[in-house]
């Protein structure tokens, strides 16, 4: 079976080996994407998130289906927030709601963006395989702090094919980061949503789909990242 792929995105094609590959979804959690979640409570609209969710649900099958692993990052802090950052801290700053005590939808307790709790769980549509890695961070990339890098390269892995909640924040903070560390990134920009600057003349999304194209990685869709994969089996 042949383990080359090649990859219909711009600004060109690009062809990876299945066995060194791997998908990264990032944050795809109930506080980024479900209703009761900390950006629906704060009144933000949730709707390009919710609609990345079934392509990304289709791209994850494929992969499954040809081998290659999915790893899951969560944004999740501790219960004590030992690991959010001192009081003066950005990360703190820019965080004020985690630890917040909400209910989940069916009326569990749960806490705002706090490790193992209803917050932090992926949401239903797309919830982990035994055979998944499950990773948390408590910074925007991915890398940072994190077991990712390890856990990449004790599978030989070079290239990421990536998707997650929110585009120009932890998917871009993630796919720089993997930049820096050498991995070829393929976003699939109909697996990834940004509600921040939805409205605007260009989208945060856009501007982060642009700026990745240009300097940091390729850029593709679920139809032609699943049809690579596919493309194996033959």
């Amino acid at each position: 079976m042949a383990t080359d792929a090649t990859i219909e995105a711009r600004p060109d094609a690009i062809t990876i080996d299945t066995r060194q590959t791997a998908v990264l979804v990032v944050d795809m959690q109930n506080d980024f994407g479900a209703k009761g979640g900390m950006l629906d409570l704060a009144g933000i609209d949730i709707s390009p998130n919710q609609a990345v969710i079934e392509p990304t649900g289709r791209l994850l099958s494929a992969a499954r289906q040809a081998g290659i692993p999915v790893v899951y990052l969560k944004m999740g802090y501790r219960p004590d927030l030992s690991d959010l950052g001192a009081a003066e801290t950005p990360n703190r700053i820019r965080h004020p709601s985690v630890g917040m005590a909400v209910a989940a939808p069916d009326g569990r307790a749960s806490r705002v963006l706090i490790r193992d709790t209803w917050s932090t769980d992926i949401v239903d549509e797309l919830s982990p395989h035994a055979s998944d890695i499950v990773l948390y961070k408590t910074r925007y990339s991915g890398f940072h702090g994190t077991e990712l890098d390890a856990v990449l390269r004790s599978r030989d892995v070079t290239s990421l094919i990536v998707g997650g909640w929110t585009t120009s924040v932890c998917v871009e903070s993630t796919i720089r980061d993997a930049f820096f560390r050498d991995y070829r990134c393929v976003l699939v920009e109909d697996c990834a949503a940004e509600p921040m600057g939805h409205g605007l003349l260009r989208s945060n999304h856009e501007a982060s789909v642009l700026t990745i194209q240009v300097r940091f990685g390729w850029i593709s869709t679920s139809a032609s990242v699943i049809r690579a994969f596919e493309s194996r089996r033959r």
